[in-house]
C-alpha cells in the first residue's frame, strides 16, 4: 500500500457540462461509503495534469474523494444513462449501475475530462447486480488503459484504484475497489440510442449539440453539422480499431455502449492481447459465438456505428428516405478509412514507404500458419531489417516460406529505426497480467509496479525484462479466457 500524508485540502474545480445539457440522462446518486480506503495505485502524471496534488491525493480527504464520498462543494455526482445493444441484443436502459460521474476537470491541454469512478456502489440502473468491483479487475483497467497510452492508442485514463475495505461476493469472496477514472467523455453510441428511443428530438438535438462542442467543434460549422458529428465519429471508431488491431488488442466486449463518441478506448473488461496470430482469437469466457473475435472487430466497428446512425436519423433530414441516403453513404466510409489506416499502420510496422498490399497479406497467411506470436514477429523483424535474419527464422515452421517472403521485404528497403518506433517490446502480457492482478489481490503489489514499469515504456527495450517481452507458455495461451469482472 502505498503512504498516505497529509497536505491542506485543495479546491477541487468539477464542472457539470453534461449534466446541464441533458440532465434527462443525468440522475443525481452517491456513491457507497467506503468503510476502510486505502490507495492500491496512482497515477501522479495523470493527477498532475489535472490539477490535482497527488500528495492530497493521499490524504484521507484525497481518498474519500477517489471513492466518492468525498464530494467537493457544488458538486452533483450523476449515474449516466444509455442503451445498448449487448453482443447484438438491444438493452433500452443500461446506464451506470456501477458508477458515477463526479463531473468534469480542467486537462493541461485547456480541454476538459470527466472524472468518473467505476464499483462505487448500485445505482438505479444496477439491474439486480451489487454496484461493486473487485481489487483484480480495477488494476486490469488500471495496467492495460496505461499500456495503450502509452502505444499511442486513444484510450481512457486510470487516475487511481483505492481498496474499499468491503467484500465482493463473485465465485469467491473478493477485497473490493474503485476505479477513479478519466476520459474525454463518457458520451457513447449507447446514449444515443437511449435519447432517440425517448421519441424526444429536442433531447437527441442537445446531446448530439454536446457532443459536437465536446469532441468534434468543426462539425457545428457544417453545411449539416449532424451529418459532420456522424462522419466525424465514423473516421474516429475507425482509426482507434485500426491501432487496435495493429498491436493484437482484442477489447472483448464491443457493445454499443462501449462505443465512445470521442474515439477512445473504453470499459476494459474481458480484454487481452493477441499472442499467436490468429483472426478467430476470442479470450472473453463470456463470448461464446466469436462475435467478439480479433478479426471481427472491424465490422462490429461499423455495424456499432449503423446504430448510431439509425439514433440520429430524425437530426439528419426531415425526410427519412433523404436522411437513410446520407447516413448510408457516411457509414460507407468506414471501410475505407478503416482499410487506409491499417494500411499505413501495416507499412508503418514493416519498415517500408511503398504499398505493400500483397507482401502484408501473404506476411498474415504464415503468421497464422505457423502460430508465429504477433508481438515478437515484428520485433524480431527490425533484427532482420539490420542484416540479421535468423530471429525471424526462429519463429517459424515452413522456413522456406518465410525466407522466400523475407526476401521480398529485404528488396523494399525496411526501415529498422522507424520499425523500433512503431512495434512494441512489451504489451501487457496476459500471463503476466494475472501474475500481477493476483498477487495485488492478495497485498502483494510489486509484480503490478514492475509490470507497468515495463508497459510504460513499451518500445525502447531494457536489459533485466526479458521476461516481459517472452509470450505465455503455450498451454497457458490455449486455456486463457478472460472475464468480464462485474
Amino acid at each position: 500500500m502505498e503512504d498516505v500524508s497529509t497536505a491542506p485540502a485543495p479546491v477541487v474545480p468539477l464542472t457539470h457540462h453534461f449534466a446541464e445539457a441533458v440532465p434527462e440522462l443525468a440522475l443525481p446518486w452517491r456513491a457507497d461509503e467506503a468503510p476502510d480506503p486505502r490507495l492500491l495505485v496512482l497515477n501522479e502524471p495523470l493527477a498532475a495534469d489535472l490539477g490535482l496534488a497527488p500528495e492530497w491525493l493521499r490524504t484521507p480527504d484525497g481518498l474519500r474523494l477517489l471513492v466518492g464520498n468525498h464530494v467537493p462543494e457544488g458538486a452533483t455526482p450523476v449515474a449516466q444513462a444509455y442503451a445498448g445493444h449487448q453482443f447484438g441484443n438491444y438493452s433500452p436502459r443500461l446506464g451506470d449501475g456501477r458508477a458515477l460521474l463526479l463531473g468534469e476537470l480542467p486537462h493541461a491541454d485547456g480541454r476538459p475530462r470527466d472524472l468518473h469512478l467505476k464499483g462505487s456502489g448500485r445505482t438505479p440502473f444496477a439491474r439486480g447486480g451489487d454496484g461493486l468491483a473487485a481489487v483484480g479487475p480495477m488494476l486490469r483497467e488500471y495496467v492495460v488503459s496505461e499500456a495503450m497510452h502509452a502505444l499511442g492508442i486513444p484510450t481512457t485514463r486510470s487516475l487511481a484504484v483505492v481498496a474499499t475495505g468491503t467484500p465482493v461476493h463473485r465465485e469467491t469472496v473478493l477485497p473490493g475497489a474503485v476505479l477513479a477514472r478519466v476520459a474525454s467523455s463518457h458520451l457513447r453510441v449507447g446514449g444515443f440510442q437511449y435519447a432517440r428511443a425517448t421519441d424526444d428530438v429536442d433531447l437527441l438535438r442537445r446531446l448530439a449539440d454536446h457532443a459536437i462542442a465536446r469532441h468534434h467543434p468543426a462539425a457545428a460549422t457544417a453545411e449539416r453539422p449532424y451529418l459532420a458529428l456522424f462522419e466525424a465519429v465514423v473516421a474516429a471508431q475507425a482509426s482507434l480499431v485500426a491501432r487496435w488491431m495493429l498491436v493484437g488488442f482484442i477489447h472483448g466486449v464491443m457493445n454499443t455502449d462501449n462505443t465512445t463518441i470521442s474515439g477512445e478506448t473504453i470499459d476494459y473488461g474481458p480484454c487481452a492481447f493477441l499472442e499467436a496470430f490468429d483472426p478467430a482469437t476470442v479470450y472473453s469466457s463470456i463470448d461464446h459465438g466469436g462475435r467478439y473475435a480479433y478479426g471481427n472487430q472491424p465490422a462490429v466497428a461499423q455495424w456499432n456505428l449503423a446504430r448510431l446512425a439509425e439514433a440520429l436519423l430524425p437530426l439528419l433530414a426531415d425526410d427519412q428516405d433523404e436522411a437513410i441516403a446520407l447516413a448510408v453513404e457516411a457509414l460507407t466510409a468506414f471501410r475505407a478509412e478503416y482499410d487506409a489506416a491499417w494500411s499505413t499502420g501495416m507499412r508503418a510496422k514493416l519498415g517500408l514507404s511503398a504499398d505493400a498490399g500483397p507482401l502484408v497479406d501473404d506476411l498474415l497467411v504464415l503468421l497464422q500458419g505457423d502460430h508465429v506470436d504477433h508481438t515478437s514477429f515484428y520485433r524480431a523483424l527490425s533484427h532482420a531489417a539490420r542484416g540479421d535474419d535468423e530471429p525471424v527464422r526462429g519463429l517459424f515452421l515452413d522456413l522456406a516460406a518465410v525466407d522466400a517472403w523475407l526476401a521480398r521485404w529485404h528488396g523494399l528497403g525496411p526501415d529498422a529505426d522507424a520499425m523500433d518506433r512503431v512495434n512494441p517490446v512489451y504489451i501487457p502480457r496476459n500471463h503476466l497480467v494475472e501474475e500481477a492482478l493476483a498477487a495485488a489481490t492478495d497485498g502483494d503489489l510489486g509484480p503490478l509496479d514492475r509490470l507497468l514499469d515495463a508497459v510504460r515504456s513499451p518500445f525502447v527495450e531494457r536489459p533485466g525484462l526479458e521476461r516481459f517481452a517472452t509470450p505465455a507458455p503455450r498451454d497457458f495461451a490455449d486455456a486463457y479466457r478472460t472475464f468480464c469482472g462485474t
